[in-house]
């Protein structure tokens, strides 16, 4: 029986870091894709923020929070942010900069 338990513990570890690493993943592509539409260079991407919860949709997952830097002209560096539940982006804070 404590045989079947430490599978199932090591099975749920091996599971959550997978998701995560499927999150952080999916963070990547939605920052580069919002650098590409903003016509700015990516400088990296960072998670801040990461619980679990219940998602808009009623179901149970991982709500997160990434900050991404990019820079408009090589030198200043702004920070963007990612709001995501699982691997759906549900919002995007930019602040102004310039061009």
């Amino acid at each position: 029986m404590a045989s079947l338990w430490t599978f199932i513990i090591i099975g749920s570890v091996i599971y959550l870091f997978w998701l995560n690493r499927k999150i952080a993943e999916a963070a990547n592509a939605h920052a580069k894709r919002q650098s590409d539409q903003l016509q700015v260079q990516l400088m990296s991407v960072a998670c801040t923020k990461r619980r679990f919860g219940l998602l808009k949709s009623g179901k149970p997952g991982i709500k997160s929070e990434f900050i991404f830097e990019f820079s408009s002209d090589g030198e200043s560096v702004y920070q963007g942010v990612l709001f995501m539940e699982n691997e759906m982006l549900k919002s995007v804070l930019v602040p102004p900069h310039k061009i």
